[in-house]
């Protein structure tokens, strides 16, 4: 596309070699991998192979990964098929996760089950105290062998990028685990992180981290859209939410987006790749800093959400108070700048971020707050163009649009 396209985190540019694998697929590998005949027999052997590539990525073994049709069928799957009802379940969540934990959590409250929202600091990170507190309150709480205690927390956040301090996350979550079983209690206490924004742009060793299950998107780090991957550690018991058929290994049901899942299977050899080799995400980042600079020394009173915090290389969120985020949108957009406001799902909506009040920040700055993010393919002269259209938007909002 002409322009600069700064709004990755919604979705990335699939990789030439995702197209041609998915247009190979498309014309000579099209019979259905469950027939007993070769043909469905090939096919069939490509989307193991591409389960292997997928599975690698993450550190896990390929049995353990579901294909699925993205991010959001993934979590909700995470969440309702561990209990027969929602009633039977006690979440543990916060206010800044994307929709797809976020929505699915409400509905667990709706439907008879118990929410807990923990507290998140001014920067969007978890506080520890809380978690540990919140898990074994709900262990307490729990009738002797009856429902399922889940942790879900996601390990970047979409529209700030701040990472999540996965690692001690789990820790606390299994440190919960000892203290149950000390107290001869079997509750089934489990942590999901939704790693959509994390899986292709950090190192995800699912192995060494110590959590239950992860959920992931292939267009987030150049694959096709419309599908990803549950993964879900070995003894995990998972009922499907869709019946009629025993693909993936009965975990959910109807004949596979073989497609997609061939073209996600080259993007996460691409993305293995792209992370074995540091300096590809510093000088990313570091388009991602001057890109910041350049705003805040054109337009002073700009805020950069969550600066303090360890973020993802790609992603920044800018506060412009005054302005609505809106307008800035289709001012860059006009100039050939692509950005978005929070999470691509919610646009068009006038309210402030959810993600970002819930982190404390004034309702102002949430207003006018723009997410900018780039990918591996990000040229310099689209931050160029990005640092002249920026700052003249911008301005020219906040001479003629003040907020009241």
């Amino acid at each position: 596309m002409d322009g600069s396209y700064l709004d990755n985190n919604a979705t990335t540019m699939p990789a030439p070699e995702v197209l041609d694998a998915m247009d190979q697929a498309g014309r000579e590998l099209w019979a259905n991998p469950s027939s007993v005949h070769r043909f469905g027999q090939q096919v069939r052997q490509r989307v193991e192979l591409a389960r292997q590539s997928v599975a690698g990525l993450i550190g896990a073994a390929p049995r353990e990964l579901v294909f699925t049709s993205g991010g959001t069928e993934s979590a909700n799957l995470a969440t309702f098929g561990l209990t027969p009802t929602p009633a039977g379940l006690t979440l543990i969540t916060t206010g800044v996760e994307h929709a797809a934990v976020r929505e699915p959590a409400e509905h667990v409250g709706k439907q008879g089950g118990r929410v807990v929202w923990l507290a998140v600091d001014s920067a969007g990170r978890v506080e520890l105290d809380g978690l540990s507190e919140a898990s074994e309150r709900a262990i307490a709480d729990k009738d002797e062998g009856r429902g399922v205690v889940l942790v879900s927390i996601q390990w970047a956040n979409n529209e700030t990028g701040v990472i999540q301090p996965i690692p001690a996350i789990a820790e606390a979550v299994a440190l919960a685990k000892a203290t149950a079983r000390e107290r001869g209690r079997r509750i089934k206490l489990l942590l999901h992180v939704d790693a959509t924004q994390a899986v292709g742009k950090l190192p995800v060793d699912v192995d060494l981290v110590g959590i239950d299950l992860l959920t992931f998107s292939a267009h987030k780090f150049h694959g096709p859209k419309g599908v990803g991957a549950l993964w879900l550690r070995r003894g995990v018991r998972l009922s499907p939410l869709q019946r009629g058929g025993p693909q993936e290994r009965e975990r959910r049901g109807g004949t596979e987006n073989t497609t997609g899942i061939i073209g996600m299977g080259v993007a996460a050899d691409l993305a293995r790749q792209f992370l074995d080799t540091p300096q590809n995400t510093v000088a990313i980042q570091a388009l991602r800093d001057r890109l910041e600079r350049g705003v805040v020394s054109a337009l002073p009173d700009t805020v950069v959400n969550s600066r303090d915090a360890p973020r993802l290389w790609n992603t920044t969120s800018l506060g412009f108070p005054g302005v609505e985020a809106e307008a800035v949108l289709l001012g860059l957009s006009e100039k050939g700048i692509c950005a978005s406001a929070g999470a691509a799902c919610s646009s068009g909506s006038l309210e402030p971020s959810p993600v970002l009040l819930a982190m404390g920040i004034p309702e102002p700055v949430a207003h006018g707050s723009v997410r900018f993010s780039l990918s591996r393919y990000t040229r310099p002269s689209e931050i160029d163009r990005a640092l002249e259209a920026v700052p003249a938007v911008v301005g020219r909002l906040m001479r003629t649009m003040p907020m009241g």
